[in-house]
């Protein structure tokens, strides 16, 4: 999975190069194709020598969980692939849903399969939960990159429904976390100390106040703040699933 994101990240800083989405003007990170760091062939090689890492510690899991395993990871290097290039769904404003789906109920899901054999509610559950906070992510990385994104023909949600739009989506997926965790704890898929999350919610609210008052590469510390929600969040309620076991 680690791999797997490494190659995204040099995935999509290559592609978004060769589209024009990574111009002087970003405001994000770094990109070292934009910046001329390293080449595009070198990041390339780059890219396909980690796919192939992947691919061999992968095989590990397959002879352990069997072919389920061989057709998520195949799914998940094609989704990798086709986000910024080829189809380039990103481009689509389809990107909170593949990250939906590959970092929350792919992710928990594949890795709960992987040991268990076998699929469980609440490992949906947390599937959901997860991919809501890490698309959260993604909103405040496409919110950041609006203008710059509209110039490139990049049709995010964020510049198909604007800034507001945006804003609210990014609000409606934290607390939507903390919303699935409750209903799951009240129909039993979850126990009841997974509520110790709910210690996390001022944190919640604290970066839902601050999305709407910064802008540009004020959002970068904002990025960098819902990573460590997720963070904080998933070893809460990590902490309450041990506990209630």
């Amino acid at each position: 999975a680690l791999l797997i994101q490494i190659a995204a990240n040099l995935a999509n800083d290559l592609d978004d190069f060769h589209r024009g989405a990574d111009t002087e003007e970003r405001v994000g990170p770094l990109r070292v194709t934009q910046a001329g760091l390293l080449s595009p062939r070198s990041v390339r090689a780059g890219l396909w020598t980690v796919i192939a890492a992947a691919v061999a510690v992968g095989g590990v899991l397959v002879a352990e969980a069997g072919w389920p395993v061989a057709v998520l990871g195949a799914a998940a290097i094609a989704a990798m692939l086709s986000y910024t290039g080829g189809p380039a769904f990103g481009y689509h404003g389809l990107g909170e849903v593949f990250v939906f789906l590959f970092f929350g109920l792919a992710a928990v899901g594949g890795t709960y399969f992987v040991q268990a054999h076998s699929l469980d509610p609440a490992a949906v559950a947390v599937g959901v939960i997860m991919g809501m906070l890490a698309s959260g992510i993604l909103v405040v990385n496409n919110l950041r990159d609006v203008e710059t994104d509209r110039a490139a023909g990049k049709r995010t949600l964020a510049v198909r429904f604007g800034a507001v739009f945006a804003r609210r989506e990014y609000g409606v997926l934290l607390l939507g976390a903390y919303g699935v965790l409750v209903g799951a704890v009240a129909v039993g898929a979850l126990s009841g100390w997974t509520l110790v999350v709910l210690a996390a919610l001022p944190q919640a609210a604290s970066l839902i106040r601050r999305v709407w008052r910064e802008e540009g590469r004020a959002l970068n510390g904002l990025l960098a703040a819902t990573g460590a929600l997720e963070l904080v969040f998933a070893a809460l309620l990590s902490a309450g699933l041990l506990i209630g076991t």
